[in-house]
């Protein structure tokens, strides 16, 4: 018998795999689900069990995974995994990086499995110590067992050992039961077994599920703990199989934010990665994303067709067909259809941002607007100021970005281009088409003054046997 309850824990993350089938220039664990790399995911799980000790095994892309890993778990143990290849030697190097004092329980978890929960493992950490036993795993019946290491019972129904998948007879092949890959074992019987394993196998790997075996040989308890939630379990080896846990996990984060107040019209087609944070009475329409650290108030409603992205909208906010990044949209304020808000583009109460209008580093202040076609980049609009249609802000000079103040109830005519740096003042209009160059006095009116000229004959003249000059023809016969 092995084990105590109250004994200390550690876990050990595998993370050391190349990840080949997912094709990609990004290590496999580094993919993102839901905003979050895989390995966030499961070292938050690793996190939230209380462990001692955190190990991670990396080796492919070694300094980019260890950076990742130090962001969710700054205190994790980096061991690197030598040439021997196998989980049966990451986990070794792991158990050799532990202090020496560590004698607890050790539990053993992949970098690539994002969906077990830390409930799920308490449960099994809990069995393992009241049966005081060498080791417990976790099994699961899938409707495909392809590819999965076959649990291995004699007729008692007691855990003889593990058997690989491309190591398995055809009879082993039938079993249902499969190995997840998750494991709890004593530190220290589990590393003396794993010091007498051989590679002599389809892969040439040292493999941790030989340690079942092993330990069973020894007359010490195996025991398999069935999760009937198979979905848990899911590894990711592929962006096929990427992308169906996305789905589910989507699933699982829009029904969590329904239950909580939020009304979410179409399911299918929205989707809310975990750093967001809604509020109840927040109205969710169709096609819409919100990521990264996104936070929405109370009464707002978003959508349809926007994506917003590491941006905040208060109370009462609507906010249509749009795409957000760093902004932030505070209460009463409209924007859209089809407007871009970059960085920094705050939009203040009441105000509006309109249909195709582009904002950055811009400060709208108290009921301004921006209703049509206009860009507007470095600015500060003042309270109540209106901005024609077709306005630009020129804010680039060639060398440094400069930036152009609106005073409060300005009114610009359509067409106005700022030329940064300059100011208006409060209560000042531009006419339609002015170029502002220098700073307007409270109260003026900019205007270029450039008087029309029209060059009688000229398309007849230029443009002859052309349908505007036949149409010009014709209007000046009709005239006369």
């Amino acid at each position: 018998m092995v084990g105590m309850t109250d004994q200390a824990l550690a876990v050990v993350v595998l993370a050391a795999g190349a990840g080949t089938r997912m094709k990609s220039a990004t290590p496999k664990v580094l993919h993102q689900l839901s905003g979050v790399p895989l390995i966030g995911h499961v070292l938050s799980t690793a996190i939230a069990l209380e462990p001692e000790h955190i190990a991670v095994v990396v080796r492919h892309e070694r300094d980019e995974v260890a950076r990742v890993v130090a962001e969710y778990a700054p205190d994790a143990l980096i061991v690197d995994q030598d040439d021997a290849p196998g989980t049966g030697r990451a986990v070794e190097v792991a158990c050799d990086a532990l202090p020496d004092s560590f004698s607890g329980v050790v539990v053993v978890i992949s970098g690539d499995v994002p969906l077990l929960d830390s409930d799920t493992l308490r449960a099994v950490i809990a069995h393992h110590r009241e049966q005081q036993v060498a080791a417990t795993l976790i099994s699961t019946l899938p409707e495909d067992p392809t590819g999965y290491g076959r649990i291995i019972r004699d007729d008692d129904g007691q855990v003889i050992r593990v058997v690989e998948h491309s190591d398995a007879s055809d009879e082993e092949r039938a079993i249902q039961e499969v190995n997840a890959g998750s494991y709890v074992f004593d530190r220290k019987l589990v590393h003396s077994a794993l010091g007498t394993l051989a590679t002599h196998n389809a892969q040439g790997e040292k493999y941790l599920t030989d340690v079942i075996e092993a330990l069973w040989a020894a007359g010490l308890g195996v025991h398999a703990i069935r999760v009937e939630d198979d979905w848990l379990l899911q590894g990711i080896n592929d962006r096929v199989q990427l992308s169906d846990v996305q789905s589910r996990l989507n699933r699982m984060i829009v029904r969590g934010w329904q239950l909580a107040g939020v009304t979410v019209q179409d399911p299918g087609s929205t989707w809310i990665e975990l750093g967001v944070e809604l509020a109840p009475d927040v109205e969710i329409l169709p096609g819409v994303q919100l990521r990264g650290q996104t936070r929405v108030e109370t009464g707002a409603i978003i959508g349809p067709d926007s994506t917003l992205l590491d941006t905040v909208v208060e109370s009462g906010a609507h906010v249509v067909r749009t795409h957000a990044q760093g902004a932030h949209i505070e209460a009463g304020a409209t924007v859209g259809p089809f407007s871009f808000l970059r960085p920094e583009a705050h939009v203040g109460p009441d105000a509006k941002v309109g249909a195709f209008v582009e904002i950055k580093n811009s400060h709208l202040h108290r009921g301004a607007k921006v209703p049509h076609l206009s860009y507007i980049g470095d600015a500060d609009i003042g309270e109540g100021a209106n901005i024609g249609a077709g306005a630009i802000t020129a804010n680039y000079d060639g060398v440094s970005k400069n930036r152009t103040v609106i005073g409060a109830q300005s009114k610009t005519g359509s067409h106005t281009v700022f030329v940064a740096p300059v100011q208006l003042g409060d209560g000042s209009y531009t006419a339609a088409g002015a170029v502002v160059r220098r700073d307007v006095p409270p109260g003026a009116l900019a205007m270029s003054v450039s008087p029309q000229r029209n060059l009688e004959g000229w398309v007849e003249a230029n443009r002859q046997g052309s349908p505007s000059a036949s149409a010009a023809s014709k209007a000046k016969d009709a005239k006369h």
